[in-house]
């Protein structure tokens, strides 16, 4: 059994991430309305355990974490809509093609549904490099550091602070008013992400994907992939209201030390780059 501290609260001290304890609940996707309402039962509905092939139930998302979702947005929406506007202006002035970049993702208890994101990337650019750096992160024990800290000419301009600050997420409040994700809970990973896990670690999806979250507020980028998980799977079993509103008092905090460690790896970029050039040699002209 593993046990690691994830945690400074003295009432979440110590997460338990015996492979035995946690299971999927992967909702079937029916195919008829006859398996639909089959899926159905007094107290909730029937899932599959993925472990061992058993039906399993799983409690319904509460109710409270709905109506935080819904009244944060209305009561945020003075200050977050116009800056969308001028996000979605940016855009459109600095690189042609579509404001809005769509992706399949896993979403609760393995659904896929389709992610909204300001599209920071020019267009018809090869993604596969960034399939490459996850299964590195992955297959290895190293910090989470995105692929774009060290400088990637397919971002368009103003494509980097977008990504830092997690502006570039603003249009997934959508995806929240439609019930397909959260405010708060793990990151929604890729079906390329998803295949790559093993049995245990699936059990992140166990809880509705947010915008930010456990992991978000508590390493981010200074954490590896495990450890990611890790603390994704302690929110899916420790899902509370407190701790929603412990993870959104710390968001603030979190986005302006990334967007300060963005800034200075870009610094550091630029001074790395023109040390190098000074020390090239010119040749002498023959004389």
């Amino acid at each position: 059994m593993d046990t690691v501290d994830v945690s400074t609260a003295p009432s979440v001290r110590l997460v338990d991430l015996s492979a035995t304890s946690l299971h999927l609940c992967r909702a079937p996707v029916p195919e008829t309305a006859a398996e639909a309402s089959s899926l159905q039962t007094a107290t909730g509905t029937v899932f599959t355990d993925t472990d061992t092939g058993t039906d399993t139930r799983c409690p319904a998302i509460p109710r409270w974490k709905r109506v935080l979702d819904v009244a944060c947005i209305l009561l945020c929406l003075p200050f977050w809509l116009p800056v969308a506007l001028l996000i979605m202006l940016w855009i459109k002035i600095a690189s042609p093609g579509p404001i809005f970049f769509r992706q399949e993702r896993v979403g609760f208890r393995g659904k896929r549904f389709l992610i909204l994101k300001f599209r920071t990337m020019k267009v018809n650019v090869d993604t596969r490099s960034h399939e490459q750096h996850l299964d590195q992160l992955i297959n290895s024990n190293i910090p989470m550091t995105k692929l774009d800290n060290a400088g990637d000419p397919r971002i368009i301009a103003g494509g980097r602070i977008l990504r830092a600050t997690g502006l570039d997420e603003l249009p997934q409040l959508f995806n929240v008013l439609r019930g397909e994700m959260s405010l708060i809970g793990p990151r929604p990973c890729t079906p390329h992400e998803f295949r790559s896990y093993q049995s245990w670690q699936q059990a992140r999806v166990n809880a509705l994907p947010g915008l930010t979250g456990y992991w978000q507020v508590n390493g981010k980028n200074q954490t590896t992939f495990s450890e990611m998980i890790e603390m994704d799977i302690f929110y899916t079993k420790s899902l509370s209201l407190r701790l929603d509103l412990m993870i959104i008092l710390k968001t603030v905090p979190a986005i302006l030390a990334q967007v300060l460690e963005t800034r200075i790896r870009s610094r550091l970029r630029v001074e790395t780059a023109g040390q190098s050039s000074s020390n090239v040699s010119v040749p002498e002209k023959c004389s």
